[in-house]
């Protein structure tokens, strides 16, 4: 064979050698089932500094409070907490009634924030959670072949990234609304009874229909 000629087909050989190695580079690698595009939950304070008196706080402070609240778009899911360092009942109250207008209930005890809350004012803070799935979608993976048979880099991203913006409370993703732990017998049966006392409807016999004479 002539010099050239294989030179040629050796060069073609290291070619086709090099692209495949590339593409194996690209290969899945995760050969688990659980998917590692998890929903990342992240927490945000917001604060409102407003004046308080030995009478709680003024109307004036009050509508700040409420005009404040509807430019936050104050939603279910989020955590409206007081940092008051008078512990003054009236100041709370009054809070919590803004608060209640949204269908939110004041928590025990407020997050560490940046700052003192100086003398005469009340801390009003507001924890928004958001979840979101990092790095989806995830194309990494470049190469048709799956010789360690895993699955794809982007798996989980298409139910988790749904799931992480349609659900009402990030909170939940972290750990789920816990029951009271009362089971009600007489709420709970309720439906099984009325299907069990339900007469049966073929108990009366059949329907004779009317027969009319015709001209």
């Amino acid at each position: 064979m002539p010099i050239a000629s294989t030179r040629k087909l050796a060069g073609v050989f290291a070619l086709s050698l090099g692209l495949t190695l590339g593409a194996c580079g690209g290969m899945p690698t995760h050969r688990g089932l659980e998917s590692l595009n998890q929903p990342v939950v992240e927490r945000t304070n917001y604060t409102l500094d407003v004046a308080a008196g030995p009478g709680g706080i003024s109307v004036p402070e009050q509508q700040r409070v409420s005009g404040w609240f509807e430019a936050m778009d104050l939603r279910y899911g989020d955590r409206v907490a007081i940092d008051d360092p008078m512990m003054s009942g009236a100041a709370r109250d009054a809070i919590g009634a803004l608060a209640g207008r949204h269908g939110i209930l004041l928590q025990e005890g407020a997050p560490v924030t940046g700052g003192y809350v100086q003398p005469g004012n009340v801390r009003v803070v507001l924890t928004r959670s958001t979840a979101s799935v990092p790095n989806c979608p995830n194309w990494s993976a470049q190469s048709d072949m799956n010789y360690n048979n895993a699955t794809s880099p982007g798996y989980g991203c298409s139910i988790n990234g749904n799931l992480a913006a349609m659900i009402a409370n990030p909170e939940d993703l972290i750990k789920g609304q816990e029951g009271t732990g009362e089971t009600v017998v007489s709420t709970s049966t309720k439906a099984i009874n009325s299907y069990r006392d339900q007469a049966p409807t073929g108990e009366g016999g059949l329907v004779q229909p009317a027969t009319g004479g015709g001209e």
